[in-house]
């Protein structure tokens, strides 16, 4: 707990923090790749060029405080394991957070100016290292579970043993330890990151993708959309390597497999609502629970642009032999570009109506997909009385649903 004179600091000038946050942490991030450019191979650097980071940083350092000092209304334990996860599939280290910490604190001063007395800043460093002590302990238990020996040492050779191309954007790969060691086993809903080398000495980037195969193959599956460029965002660097330059009988550097959603629920009906290539966690859940629990009521809701754009749409017939209480409802942006025999579906045209989603009572559901869509879906579902603890969803990238 922050103590109790810390806490009065805090909510004396949270107000000042939180008007300056995006400058702070704009200023933090230029400070620590100054000092610290190896960190730029740990960094989005997509994320960065958007400035969804450093708003995400300002608003997640702004929400701690509110928690600690009882301003907050939001539960941090489900936060605080996300965040853990993502550190860990990254490899973060115990020391790191000492360079953070630093080069944070120091960015409040610069930003702040005088209003920063030795007083303020020895409560935001408060702040700062009970959040870090946090996350440290988490993720050291996720190190251990995972049998890393020794913090941020994630990194283990796998060899693609097969590409498939399933839309024009989207590959699958397939891939197993280059050691010959057998695959980890892993729950669906989880992720992997994967590390490029970047041409021309340009350092390293780490991207998150979920596993979209089975759990107890003796491989790994990976299903990526390549991201093109629109806005201020550039093409996604880690997802243009993989298409462009990643074949059959090449390594990949991957972590473990993290992430604390499943997609699985804890049994009872399960409803997994996806759009675009958020359907990789569904297809893992699908998979699993073909060879697990093959008589559970299941919904598959998917949306995507067109049918033909829908990737790994050919396996749904496949996986409904399979799962014979199995329903699937699809909405398309436009839907006139080709059925596929021998699915069972409703198909519609248009947006995903949340009031149209099939729900069974107590059905535990998993949302994986754009922030917006989730936002939509996840809204719609909760004014249908559905509570938000059964309601799973994975978010890849610095933001967060809010209620």
């Amino acid at each position: 707990m922050l103590s109790e004179s810390s806490a009065a600091v805090v909510t004396a000038t949270l107000p000042a923090v939180q008007a300056h946050g995006e400058a702070i942490t704009g200023r933090f991030y230029q400070r620590m790749f100054d000092a610290h450019p190896e960190l730029l191979d740990v960094f989005n650097r997509g994320n960065q060029a958007t400035g969804q980071q450093k708003a995400a940083l300002a608003a997640a350092v702004v929400a701690y405080a509110e928690h600690l000092t009882g301003d907050g209304g939001v539960p941090w334990g489900p936060i605080l394991d996300r965040i853990a996860h993502k550190h860990a599939s990254l490899g973060i280290t115990a020391t790191q957070y000492t360079i953070v910490g630093r080069h944070l604190l120091a960015a409040v001063g610069e930003v702040l100016g005088d209003a920063v007395t030795a007083e303020v800043a020895a409560a935001w460093d408060e702040v700062y290292w009970l959040l870090a002590c946090e996350l440290i302990a988490r993720e050291a238990r996720l190190y251990t579970l995972a049998g890393v020996a020794e913090d941020g040492a994630v990194w283990r050779d796998w060899r693609v043993v097969a590409r498939t191309r399933e839309t024009a954007d989207v590959v699958s790969f397939t891939l197993v330890p280059a050691d010959g060691a057998p695959a980890p086993a892993f729950t669906p809903g989880q992720y992997v990151s994967v590390a490029v080398d970047l041409d021309g000495g340009r350092g390293q980037q780490i991207r998150q993708y979920s596993l979209s195969g089975r759990p107890g193959a003796p491989d790994w599956r990976i299903t990526v959309k390549r991201v093109r460029g629109a806005g201020d965002a550039p093409d996604g660097v880690v997802s243009t390597y993989l298409h462009e330059r990643v074949a059959a009988g090449d390594t990949l550097r991957l972590s473990p497999p993290f992430g604390e959603v499943s997609a699985l629920g804890d049994g009872g009906p399960l409803l997994l609502v996806s759009a675009g290539i958020g359907l990789t966690p569904a297809l893992s859940a699908l998979e699993h629970l073909a060879a697990t629990e093959p008589e559970r009521e299941v919904v598959l809701v998917h949306a995507d642009r067109t049918p033909s754009a829908h990737a790994r749409r050919e396996e749904l017939p496949r996986l409904q032999e399979r799962l014979p209480n199995l329903s699937v409802r699809l909405w398309y942006e436009d839907a006139t570009d080709g059925e596929l025999a021998g699915l069972k579906a409703e198909v519609a045209e248009g947006l995903v109506d949340p009031a149209r989603i099939p729900l069974s009572p107590g059905a535990r559901v998993h949302l994986c997909g754009p922030v917006p869509f989730m936002s939509l879906v996840r809204g719609g579902l909760l004014r249908r009385g559905v509570p938000p603890e059964r309601i799973a969803y994975e978010v890849f990238g610095p933001g967060m649903l809010r209620d």
